[in-house]
């Protein structure tokens, strides 16, 4: 949980600490804690985590990304989905349903693989795996 900047030039460095968390709710936790320390609201959903990347330009480091890798892997993906599945509404029944499928059959991403193509589809952010 860490944001540093440096006075040079205006990229800052953001570490994500896998050690901090062991769920999709924890890594919210730990990414508000990281980059909104002083706002009055949390990040709550992968559209929101994305959201916020817009405003960051530098490096971040996420520790223990083999950590995280397992346990945001395919039993937590499924979980995620099932959850969407069965509250519906406002959510894509038929879509999270898909999701689930191609996971089942080795085809889909997992909750840890869809937050670093969200991390990698950001030009102004260097992500570092340790």
């Amino acid at each position: 949980m860490e944001l540093n900047t440096s006075n040079k030039n205006k990229k800052k460095t953001a570490v994500i600490n896998g050690s901090h968390f062991s769920d999709l709710s924890g890594f919210y936790e730990e990414v508000s804690d990281v980059f909104m320390k002083d706002a009055d609201w949390k990040i709550g959903t992968l559209d929101g985590f994305d959201d916020i990347l817009y405003g960051f330009e530098g490096k971040i480091i996420w520790k223990d990304a083999e950590k995280s890798k397992k346990e945001l892997g395919v039993e937590a993906t499924k979980k995620f989905y099932e959850n969407k599945i069965n509250r519906g509404k406002p959510f894509n029944i038929n879509l999270a349903q898909q999701k689930l499928d191609d996971l089942i059959a080795g085809n889909g991403q997992t909750l840890f693989e869809i937050l670093i193509e969200i991390l990698e589809s950001h030009q102004n952010i260097t992500l570092i795996l340790n």
